[in-house]
């Protein structure tokens, strides 16, 4: 094919760069807007990432100052902070170990990562008995909640007590609190959802028998296999795509007979039972499959939709970028 006939077509971009270089001109001007757009998403992760770190930063002052410590040992609340300090920069620690050491630093970096990970999750299964691995390990605070928290802490008189029945769970307003007429509402009594989220953070997590250790640990081990089976066929290969998938379907139906959840450990199961979907846009299924079909349909949609394409086309120009990076797509 001629250079002429795949200049100005986005598909072509990356494969016709040795045509380019015959033109000083259309190559240069290829390779600087390239550049320029692979600049951008390294500089958004950067900037990603360094939010999610003052985040996790600021969350442990304000514990400190509201006295809100997680229910667990000095030294699990390390391991956990390391590991979401982990979870916070992987992907850019991935996509600057590509730009400075190329593909061999890239995949060392990511293999580096994930080892660490596994340790520190093991390490919180097994020794510390931590129980069912949720993401992010620390939740973060509502801000909004415990800044009213505060201040119906400052004003005992505008707190609305109500009792809870033990069997009907219903909302009942005490006598004592019961406002006046004329500014009552007959709705369910207001619950104060700052106590609600330290209760739910203070139960301690579900003990888990031998099945469910078995399991959770395959989930866990899931991403170091994925690599391995990698490093033998080769990411082309079907093999580690099927290995990945029947490890994570493993661990969720050995999970998924565990009675007594709590309500952070029931949403985690159901995050990992949605995140399967995303082998439908894993290599090599996503390659041969479902490429074709999700562009068509999100073409489709910007030629026939008003205003949707505001959304589908940055998204059509996102996705080869989110196939590339390893973290975004299998991390």
């Amino acid at each position: 094919m001629n250079c002429s006939d795949c200049r100005g077509k986005r598909s072509w971009s990356y494969n016709c760069a040795g045509a380019r270089t015959a033109n000083p001109e259309g190559g240069r001007a290829g390779s600087d807007s390239w550049g320029r757009f692979a600049d951008s998403h390294e500089l958004s992760e950067l900037v990603y990432s360094a939010s999610n770190l003052l985040v996790l930063l600021n969350d442990g002052i304000l514990r400190k100052e509201l006295r809100r410590k997680l229910p667990v040992s000095l030294s699990q609340q390390k391991l956990l902070t390391w590991l979401s300090v982990l979870e916070c920069v992987e992907v850019f620690m991935e996509m600057g170990a590509a730009k400075v050491w190329g593909e061999v630093g890239r995949w060392l970096v990511v293999a580096l990562i994930q080892l660490a990970k596994a340790v520190l999750r093991m390490f919180l299964l097994i020794w510390f008995k931590a129980g069912l691995q949720t993401s992010p390990p620390i939740v973060p605070l509502d801000r909004e909640t415990q800044a009213q928290s505060q201040d119906g802490d400052r004003s005992p008189g505008s707190r609305e007590q109500s009792y809870v029945g033990k069997r009907s769970k219903r909302v009942v307003r005490t006598l004592q609190d019961t406002p006046s007429l004329h500014s009552r509402h007959w709705g369910a009594p207001q619950q104060r959802e700052g106590r609600q989220q330290h209760e739910e953070l203070s139960i301690t997590p579900t003990p888990l028998g031998l099945q469910e250790t078995i399991a959770e640990s395959l989930y866990i081990a899931r991403p170091l296999l994925h690599l391995l089976s990698l490093g033998l066929w080769g990411q082309r290969s079907w093999t580690p795509w099927l290995l990945s998938g029947v490890v994570d379907v493993t661990s969720l139906s050995l999970l998924s007979e565990r009675k007594g959840l709590t309500r952070r450990e029931r949403l985690e199961l159901r995050r990992r039972t949605m995140l399967l979907l995303y082998y439908l846009l894993r290599s090599p299924f996503y390659d041969r499959f479902s490429e074709a079909k999700i562009l068509f349909l999100l073409q489709l949609l910007a030629d026939h939709v008003p205003g949707i394409g505001l959304v589908t086309r940055p998204l059509m120009d996102y996705l080869p970028t989110w196939q590339k990076i390893y973290f975004y797509s299998w991390g």
